[in-house]
């Protein structure tokens, strides 16, 4: 199927500004790039006018939770209504491989589902699985360290042994084998928070031999958010590792104003070694609920909840008013639960995603009943509110850091690049329309100005309608240590 774009201004991804062009693509490849009026029209049997719209690859959310809706709601409305052509999986610590549990999953395995969702105790059979659903969109995964000490530890509140930290190099070497991208860690959960670097960097040592990255949802985003980025980048060094931090923020009351050093100390050290981070454009964050994020200092809304499901949407203040009981009480009562949390400040979430080693990434949390609005909105908020109407930046660099950014930080060497011989993953956006309607009261809302969007040349969403074209495949990027051992006290 031969496809051209005509009349379109195009943002190659790069960041380069946009120029007035055409496109053409053949089968799930872009086979050129040219000027208005270059291509013969009787050469493509499906030309589309877009009459100055914006063409920009399609954006790779880089931080997502998706391992499992990918597979049980293939068409993924949420994701490709805002543009986005490929989500990477597995982040936090959290993965559905390589692990299965003979009861409910620990928290925060459960943000992935319950006991069902987990039926793959090998990279092999999931990737299996995902090729036979073949999502809308593409995958590029991650494995997380609470699902390898779990598949491998009868214990994860310890260290793991040297046999166990054996057995979980094992694991990573089969998922690596089977199209897995890298390694994440959730150090500020549970189930992965008694690993030390050492236990770190020995298991991401498995992923750094076959040129995988790691992403990182650091010990701590509050209080110690400094020191956690330097056992962060410790790791990497050791490991010698691309580094990622997931959703960089300074949580917390107490905190607001510190990304004025941390996204300083960041940048420092990425002049040694690689190093970046995805954040996105909300000033809350969301995740189970936890008693040691119950607080009166900010607001917390209920997502979701087993033992009172019609908490969901609600916030945890107004419950525990109505109930008599305190916050911490009114929390314990509704566990099993989720909460998003209004934990950061504007100026600092600006401070984090204008920076060039920010990429974009939604964190949302699908199976969530009542889910934080950057589930569905992330990608047009980031072109809508803070390219176009604030001008934090330019609209071309905005979508780099969703797109040719994130494809170089995850070594996906043909995606996010409008360029001859790259992926046909293509968004047609307005603009002066395009913005993001999803909020915290009506979290599931799709975003105004996405015309369309492409994957591997097929079609998958268009006038308003995920069209469920099984056009997704399992993406995998390798990416090689370009640094030098450092001393993470050194800056």
């Amino acid at each position: 199927r031969a496809t051209l774009f005509c009349n379109a201004l195009i943002f190659d991804g790069i960041g380069h500004p946009p120029v007035h062009g055409e496109v053409a693509v053949v089968g799930d490849t872009i086979v050129s790039v040219g000027e208005l009026g270059r291509h013969p029209k009787s050469d493509y049997e499906n030309l589309v006018d877009l009459e100055g719209a914006a063409l920009a690859p399609g954006f790779i959310d880089a931080h997502t939770h998706d391992d499992r809706v990918v597979i049980d709601n293939p068409e993924m409305t949420p994701k490709v209504s805002q543009g986005v052509a490929t989500v990477v999986i597995g982040n936090c610590g959290i993965s559905l491989a390589p692990v299965s549990f003979k009861g409910e999953p620990p928290p925060p395995m459960n943000l992935l589902g319950g006991r069902e969702a987990y039926e793959f105790t090998s990279m092999e059979a999931y990737s299996r699985r995902l090729n036979s659903r073949r999502p809308s969109v593409n995958v590029v995964a991650l494995i997380g360290h609470s699902a390898l000490r779990l598949a491998v530890m009868d214990d994860p509140g310890r260290r793991a042994a040297s046999e166990e930290i054996a057995s979980m190099r094992r694991l990573a070497e089969e998922c690596m084998e089977n199209g897995a991208t890298g390694f994440s860690t959730g150090l500020f959960y549970p189930t992965n928070e008694a690993a030390d670097t050492s236990e770190v960097a020995s298991v991401a040592l498995a992923f750094a031999d076959r040129c995988g990255v790691y992403a990182t949802h650091m010990r701590d985003e509050s209080h110690a958010v400094v020191e956690s980025i330097r056992e962060a980048v410790g790791a990497s060094a050791e490991a010698r590792i691309p580094l990622i931090v997931s959703h960089h923020k300074c949580a917390g009351v107490e905190n607001w104003g510190r990304t004025i050093e941390t996204v300083k100390l960041l940048e420092q050290f990425s002049q040694d070694m690689p190093v970046n981070f995805d954040v996105y454009p909300y000033t809350a964050g969301s995740t189970n609920l936890r008693d040691d994020l119950v607080t009166d200092k900010i607001r917390i809304m209920v997502t979701w909840s087993k033992s009172h499901p019609e908490a969901k949407g609600r916030d945890l203040a107004d419950i525990a008013d109505e109930w008599g009981v305190s916050l911490l009480d009114t929390a314990r009562r509704l566990q099993p639960a989720g909460a998003i949390y209004f934990q950061m400040r504007e100026d600092d979430v600006q401070r984090v995603m204008k920076s060039e080693l920010a990429m974009i990434g939604s964190d949302g949390l699908p199976h969530d009943e009542h889910p934080h609005p950057r589930l569905w909105g992330t990608f047009p908020r980031v072109l809508g509110k803070y390219a176009r109407e604030l001008q934090l930046f330019p609209v071309e660099q905005a979508i780099h850091k969703m797109t040719g950014l994130t494809a170089e930080v995850f070594g996906l060497r043909d995606r996010g690049r409008i360029a001859v011989g790259c992926a046909a993953d293509i968004v047609v956006f307005d603009p002066e329309k395009i913005i993001d309607t999803a909020t915290y009261e009506n979290p599931k809302s799709r975003s105004e100005g996405v015309h369309m969007t492409m994957v591997n040349g097929e079609t998958v969403y268009a006038n308003g309608v995920a069209t469920g074209a099984a056009a997704g495949r399992l993406v995998t990027g390798r990416r090689k240590w370009a640094g030098r051992q450092i001393d993470p006290s050194a800056h």
